[in-house]
């Protein structure tokens, strides 16, 4: 199983980005598909996560209205959608996905991350 996050970058304060993670390896169909991210000094922490089946969605309250999670059945993919970028939310976006219930915690599988960093 293979989760692989891109789209990061350096983006100014109040600019958008797009991650992308592309799934393989398995068939995702009744997985949760998350994304988490962890800022330096700092603890990991659950940003969104979709229901790859059915859709059903779940934000952080420190992202929602901003960020905007999705996934693409056809392509494998889930993405996050970030708009209105604050300082804090610099960090390594990771993404995960999670056989189970759960939408906070015990992901099975997780990416590389990829960086995002908001300048002011």
């Amino acid at each position: 199983v293979q989760l692989q996050a891109s789209g990061g970058g350096l983006v100014q304060v109040g600019g958008s980005l797009r991650l992308s993670c592309a799934a393989s390896g398995r068939t995702f169909s009744g997985y949760i598909m998350g994304w988490f991210r962890q800022a330096p000094g700092k603890e990991r922490e659950f940003v969104a996560a979709i229901r790859w089946s059915g859709g059903r969605i779940n934000y952080a309250d420190s992202v929602k209205d901003r960020f905007t999670i999705s996934r693409d059945n056809a392509k494998n993919s889930v993405y996050l959608q970030m708009n209105n970028l604050k300082p804090e939310d610099t960090a390594v976006y990771y993404c995960a996905a999670n056989s189970g219930n759960s939408w906070f915690r015990e992901y099975d599988y997780w990416g590389q991350g990829t960086q995002v960093t908001v300048s002011s």
